[in-house]
């Protein structure tokens, strides 16, 4: 399986990451694709991105709910680290209007700024668009670039915004919401077709049912694969093969980490 979003430098881990990583290997897990939020997070992240080069590939990116007034400048300092380590995405980048609406514009700013990037560097874009899916795809229609692709990551929406994502160029990154009662992906995914769909699990947040409300680790994305090949009426291993094929179609122009 390939993990496509995990925050495992998150200080949640600071007792038991190894332990945590080992149970994902043996999980089945091959590679972790790392999220970042902001400067701050970079050192840990790096950290591990060196120690296991070939399993947790790291992204860069000002996540929105990490955007205030000093944005511009953290930026520059992000970008900086793009000429100085390989990064396989720009990422977690977009729009959060769930819990605060005050730099709205600044996080639309940082937004565009960060797809150019993407665009600039042939790299793919990590998308977090909570509570904000209607204004992501409208800044993504206004910068107008089919080269712009990647995930929409913890895709929560309606059939209707899975076909709007998808029609844009982009998979759609599915995790232990697909588990939960009354999360509705259980509509949804029966009718989007295997080749759109990704695997993650945005460690340490959204645990999968049994262990929702608890740490999620990534290990559990093996809850996730099933509860998916249940939706598509398949084996869990074919669902798996699907989605690794998925998660490497954004890997290909990095040909170094192309193979798991």
């Amino acid at each position: 399986m390939i993990e496509t979003h995990a925050h495992i430098y998150d200080p949640q881990y600071e007792e038991d990451r190894e332990a945590m990583l080992n149970r994902a290997w043996q999980a089945g897990v091959k590679q972790i694709w790392m999220p970042n939020c902001d400067s701050g997070t970079l050192p840990e992240m790096l950290k591990l991105s060196t120690k296991y080069p070939e399993k947790c590939l790291p992204m860069l990116g000002l996540h929105p709910c990490y955007v205030k007034e000093n944005f511009e400048s953290e930026l520059r300092l992000l970008e900086s680290y793009l000429d100085q380590h390989r990064f396989i995405a720009i990422g977690e980048i977009g729009m959060d209007l769930y819990w605060d609406q005050t730099f709205k514009k600044q996080q639309e700013e940082a937004f565009i700024i960060q797809c150019q990037w993407a665009v600039e560097r042939q790299l793919w874009i990590d998308i977090h668009s909570r509570n904000a899916f209607r204004e992501t795809v409208a800044l993504i229609e206004k910068i107008g670039d089919n080269r712009l692709t990647g995930i929409f990551h913890c895709f929560s929406g309606t059939l209707d915004e899975a076909r709007i994502a998808i029609d844009l160029g982009f998979k759609l990154g599915i995790g232990g919401v697909v588990t939960f009662k009354n999360g509705g992906l259980d509509k949804i995914i029966p009718h989007i077709g295997p080749e759109h769909i990704v695997l993650e699990t945005d460690s340490p947040y959204l645990a999968p049912v049994p262990f929702r409300g608890k740490r999620n680790e990534v290990a559990y994305i093996d809850l996730v694969a099933q509860r998916i090949a249940d939706l598509w009426q398949m084996p869990k291993q074919q669902a798996i093969d699907l989605t690794v094929q998925n998660a490497m179609k954004l890997l290909n122009p990095m040909e170094e980490v192309t193979k798991v």
